[in-house]
């Protein structure tokens, strides 16, 4: 019996092996394709405009690449709930569980897909950057100067904006209210913070404290405001949206 246990799991898919999987499935659909051109575009236009309309102080590596990031930040989360939805709204659950009964296993690479995909989004817009920088030359002290703090809070934001899109799938399991929800809910949070006297409240838990990472180095107090936004954006999603697909009837 032990040795049959061991025979399938040794036959099960690899991690990475899936991995690729979800990536190619978020080029394979016409909506994941435009959307991803859709941000290269955008990435390289937001340079070019700066490097027309902007300011010398713009125009530092530092500040294009917090720009480039925007567009990746705000689009790319939609394939990742389109990664994930797609299983319901284009059946292809029944045929993805039976090849990966371990649904978890499944939803784990989704998520490193989109930690991929993050990373490739932030290469870019570095690569975008470093291009319109070496275009622009600004006439300003430390052009090329970026603190290795603020490099990796842009990894996160890139990378962390992909995984809250594949919770967000994860946990409603339908395209168009995982979108909506996805723009409204921040729109709704940020609505709160014209109170006065909630504000201090709100950036606890709305999701525009994550631009912050692509500003400025975050203090101990900024960072404690951030873990606590991914914790409710990223992760209850998450944990809401794994409990919900290893537990959902197929038929």
């Amino acid at each position: 019996m032990t040795d049959r246990q061991d025979q399938r799991q040794d036959q099960r898919p690899p991690l990475s092996r899936l991995t690729r999987v979800e990536l190619r499935k978020m080029v394979d659909t016409r909506s994941g394709f435009w959307l991803q051109l859709s941000v290269l575009a955008l990435t390289v236009l937001v340079v070019v405009i700066i490097l027309i309309a902007g300011h010398a102080d713009d125009q530092t590596f530092r500040n294009l690449l917090g720009d480039a990031l925007v567009p990746a930040g705000i689009l790319l989360p939609v394939v990742g709930i389109l990664l994930v939805s797609s299983e319901w709204s284009q059946r292809t659950a029944l045929v993805s569980f039976a090849l990966v009964p371990e649904r978890a296993r499944l939803i784990a690479a989704k998520v490193l897909a989109g930690v991929v995909l993050g990373l490739i989004a932030f290469a870019f817009a570095a690569v975008v950057a470093a291009l319109g920088t070496a275009i622009a030359s600004p006439d300003v002290a430390h052009v090329w100067t970026v603190p290795v703090g603020l490099v990796g809070q842009d990894i996160l934001y890139a990378v962390s904006a992909m995984v809250i899109g594949v919770a967000f799938g994860a946990a409603l399991q339908t395209s168009a209210p995982a979108i909506v929800l996805y723009f409204g809910l921040p729109a709704a949070v940020g609505a709160l913070s014209a109170i006065r006297s909630i504000e201090g409240t709100v950036e606890w838990f709305g999701s525009a404290s994550l631009e912050w990472l692509t500003q400025n180095v975050l203090s101990g107090h900024e960072w404690a405001q951030v873990l606590v936004t991914l914790a409710l954006w990223m992760v209850l999603p998450l944990a809401i949206g794994t409990w919900r697909v290893t537990r959902r009837d197929l038929s």
